[in-house]
């Protein structure tokens, strides 16, 4: 047989080799342009890390639809939730991609998506991932905390250290009773207040009600627990020790009848504005007489909403303090 066909052989070999080459070729690469950091699912306010259980359905390479049953978590009841994937392109540069709930994902566009073989890029990104960060996935948020308060106006406590605590597992922390270890006015709905510092070295007031949820990505130096050790002891209304204002910068010293304004806030359901210095520069004659608007700080901090402004001031020495509803007047003293 050999012999009456010399080239069957040649051909044979020729033909393994094409079709090595073929199959080869063939395999799909799982080459996308993209590497995985992380990803979580939810919503800005309560989401979850969600990196481990996307890991195994790339493994199983087949397309699937963002669902709380994909997922086995529904962090945020009755509210449209979404995937956000991190991720870094091979320039270096970062970028989020998100998928809402019922939306399809395929991994082709990710390197590596069938290996498994990322998600190392840090689990403390937070729900705004690595935007803002300069693209390193650092734990440096633009607020730097200075004190947070659990409870109600009447009963509150300060929770600063057990705060930074739950900080230190980088997780999302649920606001119950329970995760402070107290119940500070029982039968009542309480709040954490959480006051910061931004980069600009304004303060502001952030408020979560109780049941819902934090994520510390925004908060500078978050897991470290290198915060909260300023000396601000201001409780409720954010107020700081009059002792502690310098001379003059329109800060008086505690005379007979001399008012002074010490904390300023303007807002409603967490979101805030410090009007302090606005305040200030409107006292005369040791009284302060003005109408409660979006004037008082050029812009509507809670669109829609009736807010409230509260403030804590100083009159003869003495600590005093006053909320007065979105319209109407505030008087001093």
């Amino acid at each position: 047989m050999l012999l009456r066909h010399p080239f069957h052989g040649f051909w044979a070999v020729l033909l393994l080799f094409f079709g090595l080459i073929t199959s080869a070729t063939a395999q799909p690469r799982d080459e996308g342009s993209y590497q995985i950091l992380g990803a979580r699912y939810g919503t800005l306010e309560s989401n979850v890390d969600v990196t481990d259980r996307l890991r195994q359905l790339a493994r199983s390479d087949q397309t699937f639809r963002v669902t709380n049953e994909v997922f086995g978590a529904d962090p945020d009841r009755g509210r449209t939730k979404a995937l956000r994937i991190y991720a870094r392109g091979r320039d270096g540069a970062t970028r989020t991609f998100e998928y809402r709930e019922g939306a399809t994902v395929d991994g082709s566009q990710f390197i590596g998506w069938r290996g498994g073989r990322w998600g190392q890029g840090g689990r403390n990104q937070g729900w705004q991932g690595y935007e803002g960060r300069n693209n390193r996935g650092r734990d440096d948020g633009e607020l730097s905390i200075l004190q947070a308060v659990y409870g109600t106006p009447e009963r509150h406590v300060d929770v600063t250290q057990r705060l930074r605590e739950l900080a230190r597992n980088d997780r999302a922390i649920h606001l119950t009773n329970d995760t402070f270890g107290v119940d500070p006015h029982p039968y009542k709905t309480k709040t954490l207040r959480i006051y910061v510092r931004d980069r600009d070295g304004q303060t502001q007031l952030l408020e979560y009600a109780e049941g819902k949820t934090i994520d510390g990505g925004r908060f500078s130096g978050w897991t470290g627990g290198n915060w909260g050790r300023e000396g601000w002891n201001g409780g409720w209304n954010g107020v700081v020790n009059p002792g502690a204002y310098p001379q003059g910068g329109g800060y008086r010293d505690p005379q007979r009848n001399a008012l002074v304004v010490l904390n300023a806030a303007y807002g409603a359901e967490g979101r805030m504005v410090d009007v302090t210095g606005q305040l200030r520069s409107i006292v005369r004659d040791d009284r302060l007489e003005v109408r409660v608007t979006n004037d008082l700080c050029r812009c509507d901090p809670a669109p829609r909403v009736t807010k409230t402004l509260w403030v804590t001031y100083s009159l003869g020495g003495r600590q005093q303090q006053a909320s007065v509803r979105e319209g109407d007047d505030l008087v001093l003293p």
